[in-house]
């Protein structure tokens, strides 16, 4: 996978420090030092437990995955019975906006309404080149950010982003228009981990450095954590994506 061991190590020391660029809008109970959170991901993810195994390529195991990817389906399906309101968000939409968009078509054809608020938005977002202005925009109903003054052209857009800022103010713009709110939310990163910190069902895909959501799973903040690495071709999700809509009966 193309997540190395090196990176996801940092990620839990960063965590364990409860740095805001790996804790992405989670506030955690638990103390949760690296040994404690090794052990998670080991459970999680399937990544090994040994502390003395420090470099090469992380793993994950793909039977979690598809356990992840079976109860992802279930909270889709039940929310497409409910026909309730659905929100989309990606901090990834150079990988993973094809995915989501095609679980955003079949949910809005199951008769959910999937939310579009705040598009056009300024979120002020703290990166490691200093702080920058950040658009919110969403393509096929799945919100994420693209840099101010970026091109709106072009076949996958958007700004990579770990932020649980773009979340909130969706929100708060769905609250101040008078709602509806979403009864879920569905994607990666801040979005899932900040909408699952304010109490909205949140549900998404994490790689082994993004341990915030699988501390936000265990804890009861996020409803979902499935184990996938996010870094590869959005072609190679496609069969993911066929997965999930079979198991959700929500195939066309």
């Amino acid at each position: 996978m193309a997540t190395s061991r090196e990176e996801s190590l940092r990620s839990y020391r960063l965590f364990a420090a409860r740095d805001p660029r790996v804790t992405l809008g989670l506030l955690p109970d638990g103390g949760w030092d690296e040994a404690e959170l090794l052990g998670l991901m080991a459970e999680k993810c399937g990544v090994s437990g040994d502390p003395a195994h420090r470099s090469g390529p992380d793993v994950i195991d793909p039977e979690r995955t598809l356990r992840g990817l079976d109860a992802f389906a279930g909270r889709l399906a039940a929310v497409a019975a409910r026909r309730a309101p659905v929100l989309f968000g990606t901090g990834h939409p150079h990988r993973l906006l094809g995915f989501y968009a095609a679980l955003a078509d079949a949910l809005s054809a199951a008769g959910c309404d999937v939310l579009t608020p705040a598009q056009g938005r300024c979120v002020d977002i703290t990166t490691r080149f200093g702080l920058r202005t950040y658009l919110l925009d969403q393509v096929r109903g799945v919100a994420f950010v693209r840099e101010a003054g970026a091109p709106e052209g072009g076949r996958e857009p958007g700004a990579h982003s770990h932020s649980a800022l773009p979340v909130r103010a969706v929100l708060e713009s769905a609250a101040e228009a008078g709602g509806p709110l979403p009864e879920l939310v569905v994607g990666d990163h801040g979005w899932v981990c900040g909408a699952g910190q304010l109490g909205i069902e949140a549900i998404g895909l994490a790689d082994t450095d993004d341990p915030a959501l699988f501390v936000g799973e265990a804890e009861g903040q996020v409803a979902v954590a499935v184990p996938l690495d996010d870094g590869v071709r959005s072609a190679y999700y496609r069969p993911l994506t066929r997965y999930v809509l079979n198991r959700a009966c929500l195939s066309r």
